[in-house]
C-alpha cells in the first residue's frame, strides 16, 4: 500500500492519534521478549555473532509479523497456531528453570555452543510466539494495516535496541534472566487462557503489574562477577529440528 496513505487528510489525524498508542503497546509487550531474545543470543561465543544473530533473527521475525498482521483475522481464530504459540512460550520458560537445576547444569558442563542457524531460528520463532499476543492487541486498537505494520516495524527496531541493552544487563543482575523467563511463562499462560477459558484472561493492567513486579525482582540483586559463566555455557531451549550444536571439534 503506498506511503501516500499516511498523508491523506482523513488519515493523518488517525496516524497521529493511533500510531503512538500502537507503538506503546509494542514497547510494553516487548520487555520480556527482549530478555528472552538476549538470553538466546548471548549463548553464541562472541558479541559480533550475538549481534548478527539478533539482526538476522529479527529480520526474519519482521517478515513473520507482517504475515501475521495481513492474516490477522484468520490467525486470531486459528486455535492450533495460538495453542502452538502458548506451548512454545511455556516450553521456553519451563526449559530455562529445568536447565538451571544443579543436576542439569552438571550434565551441561562443557556443552557446545548453539549454531548460528539454530539461534536465528529460535529468535524468530520466539518473536512470532510473542507476536500472537501483540498483533491481537494491535488489531483490536486499529484495523488499518499500514498503521499496524508501521507500529510493528518500529516495535521491532525498539526490540532490537532493548535486546542489546538486556544482553549487558543479564551479566550484571543475577535474577534478571529468570525474571524474563517468568514473564515469558505469564504470556504463555495468558495465550492459553485466551484460547481455553477466555473469561479468565486477566486485564492488561493486571498483566503489566505482574510483569513490573517480576522485573523489579529481576533487578533487585546485582550479580557477582566471579559467578557469571562465559557466554555459551549451559543448555538453553532451542528448536528441536535446528538444535544442532557445534563443538570445538568442528573447527
Amino acid at each position: 500500500m503506498p506511503w501516500s496513505w499516511f498523508l491523506e487528510a482523513d488519515r493523518l489525524a488517525e496516524v497521529i492519534t493511533l500510531l503512538p498508542v500502537l507503538l506503546a503497546l509494542e514497547l510494553v509487550l516487548s520487555a520480556d521478549n527482549a530478555v528472552a531474545l538476549a538470553a538466546i543470543a548471548r549463548r553464541l561465543p562472541d558479541s559480533t555473532a550475538q549481534r548478527r544473530a539478533l539482526n538476522f533473527g529479527l529480520g526474519l521475525a519482521l517478515v513473520l509479523r507482517v504475515l501475521l498482521i495481513l492474516c490477522a483475522s484468520v490467525v486470531i481464530r486459528f486455535w492450533p497456531l495460538q495453542l502452538a504459540g502458548a506451548a512454545y512460550l511455556l516450553w521456553l520458560a519451563i526449559g530455562h528453570f529445568l536447565s538451571a537445576s544443579p543436576a542439569v547444569q552438571a550434565q551441561g558442563d562443557g556443552a557446545a555452543q548453539l549454531t548460528m542457524a539454530a539461534t536465528v531460528a529460535t529468535i524468530a520463532a520466539t518473536d512470532m510466539a510473542f507476536s500472537l499476543d501483540s498483533v491481537a492487541a494491535a488489531v483490536a486498537v486499529s484495523n488499518n494495516l499500514p498503521l499496524v505494520i508501521s507500529a510493528a516495524l518500529l516495535g521491532l527496531l525498539a526490540l532490537r535496541l532493548l535486546a542489546e541493552v538486556f544482553m549487558g544487563w543479564l551479566s550484571r543482575y543475577a535474577n534478571l534472566e529468570s525474571a524474563g523467563y517468568l514473564a515469558v511463562g505469564l504470556v504463555g499462560v495468558r495465550l492459553l487462557l485466551r484460547l481455553m477459558v477466555p473469561q479468565l484472561v486477566p486485564p492488561e493492567w493486571a498483566l503489566l503489574a505482574a510483569v513490573g513486579a517480576i522485573f523489579f525482582w529481576g533487578f533487585s540483586q546485582p550479580a557477582r562477577m566471579q559467578e557469571q559463566p562465559p557466554a555459551g555455557d549451559g543448555p538453553i531451549p532451542t528448536l528441536p529440528a535446528l538444535g544442532v550444536r557445534s563443538g570445538a571439534d568442528e573447527g
